[in-house]
């Protein structure tokens, strides 16, 4: 079957193996690209499960010294102190749309505060207060570093799916289709080769008649 737009020359052969030797290479490279982005993927994976571990464990323990602090306090003073505490610094977070999605991207690495700079009056407030504002900006520290990790994967896995879309398009489309022109192209050149040695052999045979 002819393949179309394509030229039964040697040039064109000679244009065809040089295609196919090209995707052959693009093939090996981007195959090694996403094996790499797949080892990448599944490191950061254990990192992000162990952040979460930790977050777990933290938050744990911030809710215990939150009970103990409303215990001694009372949720009405535990809950003056809570808003008169400062936004966290250098921490940026905004909201994103993603075809519909509302995707929450956190930006910054948060430095935690003292007793002093918290925002609350020392003065009426006790060590169990400072203590729960204490862990809860250590859950705040992680959970930082876990969005980072988690946009991290997030960003690989979208990668590694767009090369091993372009891994399948050479493997079972480009590759195949310039393998088929090959083929085809050789085989017309044999064929034509035939035709002329067919034909010089009648016009010799017909000459020594």
């Amino acid at each position: 079957m002819a393949e179309e737009g394509v030229k039964p020359t040697r040039m064109e052969l000679m244009t065809v193996k040089n295609k196919i030797a090209l995707a052959e290479k693009g093939y090996k490279l981007l195959k090694q690209k996403r094996d790499v982005l797949v080892l990448e993927f599944f490191m950061i994976l254990e990192k992000a499960r162990d952040l979460r571990g930790t977050l777990n464990t933290q938050s744990s323990r911030a809710y215990r010294n939150l009970a103990n602090a409303e215990a001694q306090h009372g949720l009405f003073e535990v809950e003056n102190a809570a808003m008169a505490v400062g936004r966290a610094s250098n921490v940026e977070i905004s909201v994103k749309n993603v075809m519909g999605v509302r995707v929450p991207e956190i930006e910054g690495k948060y430095i935690a505060k003292t007793a002093f700079t918290r925002g609350y009056g020392v003065i009426g407030t006790s060590a169990k207060i400072d203590e729960a504002a204490g862990s809860f900006e250590e859950c705040l520290g992680t959970v930082i570093e876990l969005a980072k990790t988690e946009n991290a994967l997030l960003k690989l896995l979208r990668e590694i799916e767009k090369t091993k879309r372009r891994v399948n398009a050479l493997d079972y489309v480009v590759m195949p289709r310039l393998k088929r022109q090959s083929k085809y192209i050789s085989m017309r050149l044999d064929e034509m080769e035939r035709e002329t040695f067919f034909t010089l052999k009648t016009i010799k045979k017909k000459m020594a008649g």
